[in-house]
């Protein structure tokens, strides 16, 4: 997709209100100049002020920066040799007078990157964490943003329906998710954005960790994973039983899906995040299971799985069109048991459009 990387960096510095922004390697960095590299001890630091973007940058990753011209970016080298002092002290001389105020993407820049920076002639410079300023611009989706996760969306619950057509009681989570990340891989994911196996009372674990427990005969199997394609990811949980389901077990994946249904049907562009999160707790809540319903609804979807908006009691951000989330309730009960569906929506003009369609029936 074309990408107008300049005026995502304009906007950057529009909406902290910064002479100068600084990010290191990760999801925010691809989303404002499209470059990708591996966040290590070699540090990697985009400067974007008024004068254009530059780069703090070791020698061997100069030719990805050079692949860019795009981007007009001036180089500031280092090399293992010589160290990084040097091209921090060179890329600070570069900037003018007026470049006092710097927003930092505070979750991602590191203390020994900032401190070479201060050590480099910038001791006075007022820092602000813009943290929320890069992820609510990046909450707002853009058409081939959406296109992408809609293929990793499809990519998944094809390999879900491949590996649930194959499992059976007695095979482990291990065993199950292996297939699941096969199958995913052999349609066309470029990599996993999640891959979580659990069974029996391991599933009442929001986030246990996929082992060798053996998946037994009337027990819950939750899977929550997704596919990433061309950067960007799908997040989709579903809850199966493979026998005869206990009453108590029925009644807590009607609760759940119940409320899933409540915030799908609810969700559009112009209500609060914590209104959504409402309907579906309301619903659980009216079948006696709320204190079991322990963590958010949703949370937004992009080049992180987990971004804004977060959808969550306390949140009055309002949801607006182009806007990617989940919407996950679940119930955890200890000894019995978890149930969690999870759906990944769009904001639109008209409402919503629900970019998952694996059956959500237990």
């Amino acid at each position: 997709m074309t990408i107008d990387y300049a005026a995502r960096l304009d906007g950057l510095l529009e909406h902290s209100g910064a002479d100068l922004v600084a990010f290191a390697p990760g999801e925010n960095m691809v989303y404002f100049t499209g470059l990708r590299f591996h966040l290590s001890e070699r540090p990697i630091l985009g400067l974007y002020s008024g004068q254009g973007l530059s780069f703090i940058i070791p020698e061997l990753e100069v030719a990805k920066l050079e692949a860019r011209p795009d981007l007009e970016a001036r180089r500031f080298m280092w090399t293992d040799k010589n160290g990084f002092e040097g091209a921090f002290r060179e890329a600070v001389a570069a900037l003018t007078a007026t470049d006092t105020t710097c927003a930092l993407d505070g979750q991602t820049l590191r203390f020994f990157e900032w401190r070479a920076l201060e050590n480099a002639g910038l001791p006075a410079l007022n820092a602000l964490d813009a943290g929320d300023v890069f992820l609510n611009m990046r909450a707002r989706k853009a058409p081939e943003e959406i296109a992408n996760m809609q293929r990793a969306i499809d990519i998944s619950e094809a390999a879900l329906e491949a590996t649930m057509g194959w499992a059976r009681p007695g095979m482990t989570e291990r065993q199950i998710a292996d297939r699941l990340s096969a199958e995913m891989v052999e349609r066309g994911a470029q990599g996993l954005a999640f891959l979580l196996v659990l069974t029996g009372e391991k599933s009442g674990l929001p986030h246990g960790d996929t082992g060798d427990r053996v998946w037994g005969d009337d027990e819950f199997l939750l899977i929550d994973f997704g596919a990433r394609y061309s950067d960007y990811p799908a997040d989709i949980t579903r809850t199966f039983c493979y026998g005869e389901p206990t009453a108590r077990m029925r009644a807590m994946y009607d609760a759940v899906y119940g409320a899933n249904q409540a915030a799908r049907e609810f969700a559009r562009a112009g209500v609060t995040c914590e209104a959504v999160d409402r309907v579906a707790r309301d619903v659980i809540e009216a079948a006696g299971l709320g204190e079991y319903f322990i963590h958010r609804l949703g949370h937004g979807l992009g080049l992180s799985v987990h971004e804004l908006p977060n959808i969550v009691e306390g949140n009055t951000q309002l949801l607006e069109p182009g806007m990617v989330f989940t919407i996950e309730p679940g119930i955890y009960i200890p000894g019995v048991g978890g149930v969690r569906i999870e759906d990944n929506v769009v904001i639109t003009e008209a409402g919503v459009n629900v970019l998952t369609s694996f059956p959500r029936e237990l």
